[in-house]
């Protein structure tokens, strides 16, 4: 699978790379206070000890003009595709180690359905701010060759990805509804769909 880069121009439709930001506290913190486990995935949506940072406050006014926002993380190994999800906003990744971001439209999801020809994968250098817009299908990153496992500082809305609210299934979408604020696809091979995820995903679960 060809890899690109955050700064190449196929990214444009995906996201964008965020300037003005000094990330260098953010990163001290997220590499001496977080674990990387060896052989999975961890996230916490909210992690206090970054969100006390002076950067929390730009994050919060600047990048998302005064709405309420968590820092939390992503850390581990991960070499597959998994499962794709959607916000009703933008996210912003800041990798503590270089990442590859394996991406795809919404707009190309029909039905429920997304075949996984469509990804893209790029990579996010360590430091490099990264905005996925909200039409941008993403999940956890995927180990940057040669690397082992990443930490990556994850900025969304307050109570993105906690508990799922208890709704009446009306449209087709609440199906895909996995979490607040959270649509997930998953791959038939996932254990996320094991566990009751949407089965949307077709073709190869892409492997890095």
């Amino acid at each position: 699978m060809q890899i690109l880069s955050v700064f190449d121009p196929d990214f444009t439709p995906y996201g964008k790379v965020v300037d003005g930001l000094d990330t260098a506290r953010l990163l001290e913190m997220l590499e001496s206070t977080t674990q990387k486990p060896e052989d999975s995935v961890t996230y916490l949506p909210s992690d206090k000890a970054l969100e006390a940072l002076d950067i929390f406050k730009q994050l919060r006014d600047n990048a998302y003009g005064g709405m309420p926002i968590q820092i939390g993380y992503c850390n581990g190994n991960n070499r597959k595709l998994n499962c794709l999800e959607y916000h009703r906003d933008s996210e912003i990744n800041i990798p503590g180690d270089d990442i590859i971001l394996l991406l795809a439209k919404l707009q190309d999801v029909k039905d429920g359905k997304l075949d996984t020809k469509k990804v893209q994968a790029f990579l996010a250098p360590v430091g490099t701010p990264v905005q996925l817009y909200e039409t941008t299908l993403h999940y956890a990153p995927c180990n940057a060759p040669g690397k082992s496992g990443f930490r990556v500082a994850v900025v969304l809305p307050r109570d993105t990805n906690t508990e799922r609210p208890e709704i009446k299934i009306g449209g087709f979408e609440d199906r895909l509804l996995w979490a607040r604020n959270k649509w997930l696809i998953a791959h038939p091979d996932s254990g996320e769909a094991a566990a009751g995820a949407f089965v949307g995903l077709t073709g190869e679960n892409i492997t890095l």
